[in-house]
């Protein structure tokens, strides 16, 4: 039996606190070794890309693999997003796929949660901090959410050059996170501004002057995953520790570090740790007020087998989705 869950259920079952702490079991499993992680495979069909990501947790007993396609034609030609997503759970005793459901949603807030379980370990702890996020689409949607969801903010600043996407984002958030939230006119008043900061977007370039960024920042950028793109320019990286999702995965596809290493400005060992390391306290995380740390993730599939289990079983419990036989 099949189980076919549509975007509104996975939202209807999805939270943001439990989502933070699937991810954050995750990377704890990641680093104890009792979890799989095949990097990402990409094929090019004529017009796109599609993309495999499957990952196995033991503990967690969740086997899953989504696929992701990039067809930027779709939305001129066909009224189609351009990026689509599926994920497939499968039973991990029997390999059975006892679920298909769909990975937009998903995708966004288990992006969102790693920030999360990053900035628990890495930013200041005080209370009253303030959220600075470059960008106001669904990225910057759940960066907020997580970011708010293991920090006391004191408000949020948002900066887009869209002033109706900025507006439409401080019109939903602010009331779901009972959150001051305001538009600022340029990168350099975010950086004033803001405590921490979450860099999602698809800008090929660096959004901020690093040289800018005032000590004991602690950064989020997540929106560029490809080795010629990046949103930070090389002084932040030099400044800050820097912690990452997989190193390997980071080396392989993300510009915001290989243009740097590829500069000399830095070498590998600039790499504080894996976040993992942090989850099971190999490595320490913020260790002074005053330090920028910096966190870099390209994204992976324990993520998406993390949240997309937990979607599951709360679907069985509750009776939601369709069931097919095939």
């Amino acid at each position: 039996m099949l189980r076919l869950l549509t975007r509104d259920d996975v939202a209807r079952l999805l939270d943001m606190a439990d989502c933070i702490d699937v991810v954050e079991r995750a990377f704890g499993e990641l680093a104890a070794g009792t979890a799989e992680l095949p990097l990402r495979i990409g094929i090019e069909p004529p017009g796109g890309t599609s993309l495999y990501m499957p990952a196995y947790l033991k503990d967690l007993g969740a086997l899953a693999c989504k696929i992701v396609t990039v067809y930027e034609d779709n939305a001129a030609r066909r009224g189609m997003p351009t990026t689509l997503g599926t994920v497939l759970v499968q039973d991990p005793e029997t390999g059975e796929v006892v679920c298909m459901m769909d990975g937009g949603y998903l995708t966004a807030m288990r992006t969102g949660a790693v920030s999360g379980v990053a900035t628990k370990y890495l930013a200041r702890e005080d209370n009253g901090q303030v959220a600075g996020i470059f960008g106001a689409g669904v990225q910057a949607r759940t960066q907020l959410q997580a970011v708010a969801a293991v920090r006391s903010l004191g408000g949020a600043l948002v900066y887009d050059p869209s002033t109706d996407a900025a507006a439409s984002f401080i019109e939903e958030l602010s009331g779901d996170l009972d959150l001051d939230i305001d538009r600022v006119a340029s990168p350099a008043q975010l950086l004033e501004g803001a405590d921490i900061l979450c860099a999602a977007t698809t800008s090929p370039s660096p959004l901020f002057d690093g040289k800018a960024v005032r000590p004991g920042t602690h950064i989020n950028a997540i929106g560029s995953y490809t080795p010629t793109t990046r949103e930070l320019d090389t002084a932040i990286v030099v400044r800050s520790k820097v912690v990452v999702d997989l190193r390997e995965a980071c080396l392989s596809e993300a510009g915001d570090l290989l243009i740097p290493l590829s500069e000399r400005a830095i070498d590998v060992g600039h790499i504080h740790a894996d976040l993992g390391d942090l989850v099971l306290e190999r490595r320490p995380g913020r260790e002074r007020s005053d330090e920028i740390t910096l966190f870099k993730a390209v994204g992976l599939a324990i993520q998406d087998a993390a949240a997309a289990k937990l979607v599951y079983d709360r679907a069985v419990e509750a009776g939601v989705g369709t069931d097919v036989t095939l």
